[in-house]
């Protein structure tokens, strides 16, 4: 059964959530290969390229958000409030405040 283009093409929306998937793994690699990597010049560039994938995943994001592919829900002051007390009770009792 043959297929025609217009069933193997990808979508706007379907393109950018791909680079956006794509880019989030990317970030994943190179975290690894940072916490791995033991020679200065070596997680230089892996931090470089981090960045880099960071800065395009936050594009695309910002793309699909504006074409509104991806749906943000705004998190409510009180569970804000809630995670910023826990965060608070767990820096005092490892010492870190």
């Amino acid at each position: 059964m043959k297929q025609s283009k217009q069933e193997t093409t990808l979508n706007e929306k379907d393109a950018l959530q791909d680079i956006l998937d794509a880019e989030k793994l990317l970030m994943n690699y190179y975290s690894v290969a940072l916490t791995e990597g033991s020679c200065k010049s070596f997680r230089k560039e892996i931090l470089k390229n981090y960045t880099s994938s960071a800065e395009t995943q936050f594009s695309v994001f910002e793309q699909m958000l504006a074409r509104g592919y991806y749906q943000v829900q705004p998190a409510e002051k009180m569970l804000i409030d809630q995670k910023a007390e826990n965060f608070s009770k767990v820096m005092k009792q490892i010492g870190a405040v």
